[in-house]
């Protein structure tokens, strides 16, 4: 969670970036956040899925990830072009990310002999 909630804020500071120097300030924050959100994406993925159709599930996981990158993409071209603001266009993923810490939140309450 403490990644959802660190790449909300990045995307917000996102939003106000004016200078160079920003930037580079939302270059490091990125780079602090990516690795750790990404590997513990997967191992609680691991967690909550059958071990033995890991494989199976692990493919839903990679399509679902591409598909995220995709819609993202999309999310931000649409919300620039409408808006004519590329600020706004980046803030449009601070809803994906709420969207994202509410379902880990709901994901997290399901008891751990209905996960298996």
């Amino acid at each position: 969670m403490v990644c959802i909630v660190a790449y909300f804020f990045i995307v917000v500071y996102a939003i106000f970036l004016r200078q160079l120097y920003q930037f580079w300030i939302l270059a490091v924050a990125v780079g602090l956040f990516q690795g750790a959100i990404q590997s513990l994406s997967r191992s609680y993925y691991a967690k909550i899925i059958p071990p033995e159709k890991s494989g199976e599930y692990f493919g839903i996981y990679d399509i679902c990830g591409k598909g995220a990158s995709f819609i993202g993409t999309t999310l931000v071209a649409v919300i620039t072009q409408l808006t004519d603001n590329s600020s706004i266009g980046v803030g449009g993923l601070a809803v994906m990310f709420i969207i994202g810490g509410i379902f880990f939140v709901l994901t997290d309450r399901i008891p751990a002999t209905e996960q298996k």
